[in-house]
């Protein structure tokens, strides 16, 4: 068993120091700084809890559910999160690996897992399971917001890959276990 969780520690920093830097050398390398140092905001609690606020306000019907749907979504998948940082006290890339770049404002709270991705997994796949309800081109462009948001985390060296899949995860389940209890009342 040691064995194995070495063999995947070691992949796990391999592919955290390839996404946090191998992309520094690629052609549009400004753009995409740019794009992962914005993005990965969408991930943060201001972001997704007004962005279902707006939608559970100011949409009608099914989609002011949806909103009501991402919120509970959000207020649920964070409890496991709290939960197992607290547990785990993984440190961050940044502080345990060697010229791991990250941006400005490094956090330093535990890595495990990423609330970040959490967050808009939790906030987006209410969405992505109502597409029926929202223009064609909003689930496409949720999902990559979702997985640039994840991307993001390590490109930063805010997080290892496991804490990237692990809060995708939990926010994932969270929204599907949300829409799969919540009960609308029909009319007569």
């Amino acid at each position: 068993m040691e064995k194995w969780i070495s063999w995947l520690r070691i992949h796990e920093n391999r592919l955290l120091i390839w996404a946090n830097r191998r992309l520094n050398h690629t052609f549009g390398y400004r753009f995409l700084h740019r794009w992962m140092s914005s993005i990965t905001h969408f991930g943060g609690a201001t972001f997704t809890i007004c962005c279902s606020l707006l939608i559970a306000l100011l949409g009608r019907g099914e989609i002011s559910t949806v909103g009501w749907k991402c919120l509970a979504a959000l207020a649920i998948s964070h409890i496991p999160v709290a939960l197992l940082k607290y547990k785990f006290k993984r440190l961050r890339p940044y502080q345990e690996l060697p010229d791991v770049n990250t941006g400005l404002k490094p956090l330093a709270d535990p890595s495990f897992p990423s609330g970040h991705t959490t967050a808009i997994f939790a906030f987006i796949i209410p969405i992505v399971l109502n597409a029926s309800l929202f223009p064609f081109f909003v689930v496409p462009l949720a999902l990559i917001i979702a997985v640039s948001v994840g991307w993001s985390r390590m490109y930063l060296g805010l997080h290892y890959p496991s804490d990237v899949l692990v809060g995708g995860l939990i926010g994932t389940l969270t929204a599907m276990a949300i829409q799969y209890f919540w009960h609308t009342p029909t009319g007569n």
